[in-house]
């Protein structure tokens, strides 16, 4: 086993086409094709995580942040990243990172934390736009059913609870084949017209290479005409924070206390309470304040996430309770999901869970 063939398997649950754009993911040190030793799960990688893999025997650190964020301008060892990245190319240890690719997951960092609050009706916060995309094809009506079976299979189709889903139009296609075609019905150097099926289907736009490839495959045509259209619509299972319900209302200050119970935590910095009960939760691992006007807008009682600034706390504007639970706090279980879905999906090498409390921020 290649350490490329663990970091399909990651990709292939968390597809890496959903991180944000200004994040930095994937594998970033060492080769993909090496093989493997074995895999460390840690929420950061630093010099101890690295030693920690070294004194393991493993090669692999699968790390929810990134080590490199920004560009590295040299490689001198002046900083704690520098030190990280030298040490791992030392003792070829490979890195990567998942960050806002597991992040905008329904199931992800997010989902993980109102799983363990235990909200109900769960729906993504700050769905991601422009994430799906509607293919269009044109097959003879004799192929159509194959045709729509292979993009089926590829994963199109999907939307919500329902799978399978296309929209179906018969009608007359025409084409002239050129002297060094090869055509599957018609003649070289005439019009033909053939009665086809046009289908469009939608799909996810991580499934995109897999679609194309099938449809190729099962098509009857040499030239296969198709469009790829990117959509406006929002994907309700790909997106930022979690919104849920409480089974029953239960009061601010009662909340707040068992949310330090369920999360282990030294401390929560909030705004002013509202004397409201508390049942609609929105919950956003990591640094959240950007969703503050959305969780408003979702009629939440509290915002539970991290990262907040002083003038930030207005913001609730006695609508909602504004809880900064920390940043590490918020993510803490993270590190925990990526090890059982590895020790699930690999059993022939090592997967360790790392020892090292990464959380650079100590309560006094």
């Amino acid at each position: 086993m290649k350490i490329k063939d663990v970091l399909d398997i990651i990709e292939n649950y968390i597809p890496l086409d959903y991180a944000e754009d200004f994040d930095n993911v994937g594998l970033l040190v060492g080769d993909a094709n090496a093989a493997l030793k074995g895999v460390l799960i840690s929420h950061d990688t630093l010099e101890s995580v690295v030693d920690e893999a070294v004194q393991k025997g493993l090669n692999l650190i699968v790390s929810f942040h990134p080590i490199i964020f920004s560009g590295l301008k040299s490689l001198t060892g002046r900083n704690y990243v520098e030190r990280t990245v030298i040490k791992a190319i030392k003792n070829d240890i490979a890195i990567y990172a998942m960050h806002t690719a597991l992040d905008n997951q329904y199931f992800g960092v997010s989902g993980i934390l109102a799983h363990k609050l235990g909200l109900q009706n769960q729906k993504v916060l700050q769905p991601q736009a422009k994430t799906l995309r509607q293919l269009v094809t044109y097959a003879p009506v004799a192929n159509a059913e194959k045709v729509r079976k292979a993009l089926f299979e590829a994963g199109a189709g999907k939307i919500g609870n329902y799978a399978e889903c296309s929209f179906n139009i018969e009608g007359a296609g025409t084409f002239k084949p050129l002297e060094q075609a090869n055509p599957y019905v018609g003649e070289r150097g005439k019009r033909h017209y053939e009665k086809e099926e046009r289908i469009s289907v939608i799909y996810p736009k991580h499934l995109e290479s897999k679609i194309l490839k099938n449809l190729f495959a099962q098509h009857p045509y040499e030239e296969v005409a198709y469009e790829i259209l990117t959509l406006q619509n929002n994907n309700q299972e790909i997106g930022l924070g979690i919104i849920g319900e409480l089974a029953e209302p239960v009061d601010e200050k009662a909340y707040l206390n068992s949310l330090k119970k369920q999360l282990n935590l030294a401390c929560i910095r909030c705004s002013s309470l509202r004397n409201k009960p508390i049942q609609r939760v929105a919950v956003l691992g990591g640094s959240g304040s950007f969703a503050i006007g959305v969780a408003k807008a979702a009629q939440a009682d509290i915002l539970i996430t991290a990262d907040l600034k002083y003038h930030e706390f207005y913001q609730g504007e006695n609508q909602m309770v504004l809880a900064d639970i920390g940043h590490y706090e918020s993510e803490q279980f993270t590190k925990l999901f990526l090890f059982e879905l590895l020790t699930k999906k690999i059993r022939n090498f090592a997967v360790a869970l790392s020892e090292i409390n990464t959380n650079p921020i100590n309560y006094l």
